[in-house]
Parts: C-alpha cells; sequence; structure tokens
C-alpha cells in the first residue's frame, strides 16, 4: 500500500482534475466519487488533499462515512499517530488487594 506524506497528500486536493484524497486516522481514502467534494471541498469548512483526523472529530457524523470509499494508502506522518492516541481512554490499573486483605 502506498506511503503518502503530507505534502503528497495536498496534491490530491480534486483542482485541475487530480482525485480527491483525505486522510483520517492514518488511512488515506479516495473520495472522488462524492458529489459532496465536488471541487475538492466540503460544505465550505473542509479541503480535499488534508488529515481530517481532528476535523472529524468536531463533525456531526464519525469518520465512518469514509468506510464506504477505497483506502489508497496509508498517511506517513508521527503526528496522525499521536493524534489518534491523543484521543484513546487513558487506562489506569487496578490496585491488587494485599494478600492479608484477601483472608479477613
Amino acid at each position: 500500500m502506498k506511503e503518502f506524506t503530507e505534502e503528497e497528500l495536498a496534491r490530491y486536493n480534486g483542482k485541475n482534475g487530480n482525485p480527491v484524497y483525505v486522510a483520517y486516522k492514518g488511512k488515506v481514502y479516495d473520495i472522488s466519487a462524492s458529489f459532496l467534494w465536488k471541487d475538492g471541498t466540503h460544505q465550505v469548512l473542509h479541503k480535499a488533499g488534508a488529515d481530517l483526523t481532528d476535523a472529524l472529530e468536531q463533525a456531526p457524523h464519525s469518520g465512518d462515512v469514509l468506510e464506504k470509499f477505497p483506502v489508497v494508502g496509508i498517511l506517513h506522518n508521527a503526528n496522525v499517530h499521536l493524534n489518534h492516541i491523543r484521543h484513546q481512554p487513558k487506562i489506569v490499573p487496578r490496585k491488587e488487594k494485599a494478600t492479608s486483605d484477601m483472608h479477613s
């Protein structure tokens, strides 16, 4: 699978006949077939050729809407992985009871 840098992804902005690609949680999707992304923009707020991970956290829909489009690669960028991890719930280990507490 192709690895995209942010610079490479930016070329797929839907302008001048280019395909419309966006990244979400490290995956790059080809959304060229979506009429909602005509000319590389969506709802005037989002531009194609970009990582939309943070933007979709605030959207009225989840990133699941992208799953109907083909994945064409992965975004090679440490910040994507850090953003994804940052939004994960924190796991706190449970304290074990002392052996003396178990026999009381």
